[in-house]
């Protein structure tokens, strides 16, 4: 194998195969390139049969993109390798197995709002008050003692307080309703595979034999649990090589340990250490502050990152009077960005917090910006889209009382609340499902006539349930949406958000084609599926469309833009108040901020404002202390808004770029706008780069834009 284009140390770990390996790698430094041709050598040049190699990632993108890599480097057939997400390998684990612990093989698997639900059943079952104990905390609750492989015994035996007590008794009432429904959320994907290894030697020893040479991507970010998991499968045959970044640990609150990869060196004591400190992505400018600010870290590996990339151009710091003037100025730079030849999808801009977005938002679109939000309403998290999916469970495991009480009356069949909870009261009491509960309605109080559309609806499951044996996946979509009623509730309705609703359906139908062409029809067809479309994470729905992309810092975690705007850099946002308490949290404050500076390739933009309204409450800033942490020398200011420079500063404000710099619209004129047509203004308000135009367009009806960045020209 060719590694004449590999540095000396990324060569290094491609041929260190045998035995414990951590390498430690910066941002930007190959280190996907590193992992790809070390699984490479190890098939062509070590003879190392591909079902004997384990590659696990934290993204499906990033498993996806390992393996086509790998595939484009070597000709054996590569198809019996695993690469793939903690979650995907446990789920392929269990639906082996899992059976040997009590659950069904149909097992379905809950998403957040699933979780909720379920969460707030128990909570009304056991007449606790929703507004005093949000739903969510019980969430969290249970998540961290998953992650750290605490049982609901465990937690029982732990608790001290009242709250303690009532923590665990949901923990113990949610665990036991999604034991009866045969369903797993994401952290029982991992508990569960582990309780499979401890109680089932036999299943164990036999990953162990074939997972001889393991992988592990972005090793810092993994939890106590998944720490446990790669050590148990890593136990027999040693070959581990542990690839990640202490200095870009940024998921502490999803219970990720950095410890972990700082003490890997003291859990295999003859471990091999590589550094990978070249980056190939960033220019020197952006590596320099960004070195600048994590040096002040102490809980690290001490690395400097370097490039050959080039100086490159000062990083960029808008200093606005507010959040709207922040926008504005972005926008302009992006206007700016764009005549200089890069494109909107180059361009991506990056907040601390959600809430952050909204202002930002606002001047994209009064600017006709086209942009793509990560992490905003997810086209999963549509109602039209649970619905479908609710029905794709049942019809795959009918004992999913969860997804069954979502779909009973949709559409609406006249099975009200009271019948639902005589079903419920049935199922409990024989300690069965709902979907059993309804063959029995006749018996049990339910009028004749409730009772006989309860069977149509059994008939129309078991109908689907056949018809799914020998079905692609698209064509059951199709059979769902006819035979329960579900597309013609749709049409009948005839609205404009039943249309949109359909054309939802419609786009999901993507989603299902490109899996029917991947997937030969099968048994595990309906399984793989919905396994796959859980597993979904934000990252994997970033479009290619020539567009700016919004997200938070979290969400960039991998990713790579020309331009990156880096934004609200003020103490209390970022970093946040939260942080400010302790030298621990301050610390993943700033390795998120590294993370933030290394997104970057060509040009880094700062912004912060001077007073910002959050959360409806107005308030003066001070300047983040990260950005006090970035050398003087590396920055340029450009702002028109009462610019503030730091002291001895003698730079100038670089001139705003407008759209329509000096044109002056009125009411009365005729405008034209390349998407949206010919319109009239009909209201100017406010002045200079805040001036808006309420415009009436002949196509779309009435918008707001703003004057000097939206592509309209008056017309004569």
């Amino acid at each position: 194998m060719d590694l004449s284009m590999m540095n000396k140390e990324q060569k290094e770990a491609i041929v260190t195969t045998e035995g414990p390996l951590i390498v430690m790698a910066g941002a930007g430094s190959g280190k996907t390139r590193v992992l790809t041709h070390r699984i490479a050598y190890l098939l062509e040049e070590k003879d190392i049969p591909s079902y004997n190699i384990l590659a696990i990632t934290f993204t499906n993108k990033a498993a996806k993109e390992m393996r086509e890599r790998v595939d484009m480097l070597i000709k054996e057939d590569t198809s019996h390798m695993w690469i793939s997400t903690f979650h995907a390998m446990c789920v392929r684990i269990l639906r082996r197995d899992i059976d040997k612990i009590g659950y069904d093989r149909s097992f379905s698997i809950l998403d957040t709002t699933d979780q909720l639900s379920v969460v707030r059943d128990v909570l009304k079952k056991r007449n606790i008050d929703v507004k005093r104990y949000p739903p969510r905390q019980f969430l969290n609750y249970i998540s961290n003692n998953k992650n750290e492989l605490i049982t609901v015994k465990e937690a029982r035996d732990l608790t001290t307080t009242y709250i303690d007590e009532l923590m665990a008794n949901v923990y113990h009432d949610y665990q036991e309703m999604l034991f009866k429904n045969s369903a797993l959320d994401f952290d029982d994907l991992i508990m569960l595979t582990i309780e499979l290894f401890e109680k089932h030697k036999d299943v164990l020893s036999y990953y162990q034999n074939k997972f001889q040479y393991i992988h592990v991507d972005e090793y810092q970010d993994t939890n106590h649990a998944q720490y446990k998991l790669v050590k148990m499968l890593a136990e027999q045959f040693r070959n581990i090589c542990v690839v990640g970044d202490s200095d870009q640990s940024i998921y502490k609150f999803r219970g990720a340990d950095i410890s972990n990869i700082l003490n890997f060196e003291e859990d295999y004591k003859d471990a091999k250490v590589v550094m990978l400190e070249e980056n190939y992505r960033s220019r020197e400018i952006i590596l320099d502050a960004a070195n600048k600010v994590i040096e002040n870290n102490t809980e690290r590996k001490p690395k400097i990152l370097r490039t050959s990339r080039g100086r490159g151009e000062k990083i960029m710091m808008i200093n606005a009077d507010n959040e709207r003037e922040e926008g504005t100025e972005i926008v302009s730079q992006m206007q700016k960005l764009n005549q200089e030849g890069f494109k909107y999808r180059d361009m991506a801009v990056l907040y601390r917090a959600n809430s952050q977005s909204r202002a930002i938002e606002d001047a994209l679109v009064k600017s006709s910006m086209p942009y793509n939000m990560v992490g905003g309403m997810k086209f999963y998290q549509r109602a039209e889209i649970k619905d479908l999916m609710s029905y794709m469970k049942v019809v795959l495991n009918p004992f999913d009382d969860i997804a069954m009480v979502r779909i009973i009356n949709t559409p609406k069949r006249g099975i009200g609340v009271k019948t639902i909870e005589t079903l419920e009261n049935h199922a409990v009491t024989l300690g069965t499902s709902i979907y059993d509960a309804m063959k029995e309605a006749d018996f049990i109080g339910i009028p004749k006539g409730t009772a006989n559309k309860l069977a149509v609806l059994l008939s129309t499951i078991d109908k689907l349930k056949d018809k799914a044996k020998y079905m692609s996946v698209t064509e059951l979509v199709d059979e769902i949406l006819h035979d329960t009623g579900y597309l013609e509730m749709l049409i009948r309705e005839n609205t404009l958000e039943s249309t949109s609703r359909i054309e939802n359906l419609e786009e999901f139908k993507t989603v299902t084609k490109e899996f029917d062409e991947a997937n030969e029809i099968s048994d595990d067809l309906l399984f793989d599926f919905l396994s796959d479309m859980a597993l979904v994470s934000d990252q994997d729905n970033i479009d290619s469309e020539d567009r700016v992309t919004l997200m938070t810092i979290h969400a960039s975690k991998g990713l790579e833009f020309k331009v990156v705007f880096l934004v609200g850099l003020e103490d209390g946002l970022f970093p946040s108040s939260r942080s400010m308490d302790t030298d621990e949290e301050m610390e993943e404050e700033r390795r998120l901020m590294y993370v933030a500076l290394t997104r970057a390739e060509d040009r880094l933009i700062l912004s912060r404002a001077k007073l910002r309204t959050i959360y409806g409450r107005t308030n003066y800033t001070q300047e983040s202390t990260f950005l006090k942490e970035i050398p003087e020398e590396l920055l340029e200011y450009n702002s028109p808004f009462k610019r503030e420079m730091k002291s001895g500063s003698k730079r100038r404000a670089t001139r705003t770029y407008t759209n329509n710099e000096g044109v002056s619209f009125k009411v009365g004129d005729k405008v034209t706008h390349p998407k949206f047509g010919d319109g009239l203004i009909t209201q100017v308000k406010g002045s200079g780069d805040s001036e808006e135009l309420d415009i009436i367009f002949q196509a779309v009806g009435p918008k707001r834009l703003l004057a000097n960045f939206a592509p309209i020209k008056k017309k004569d």
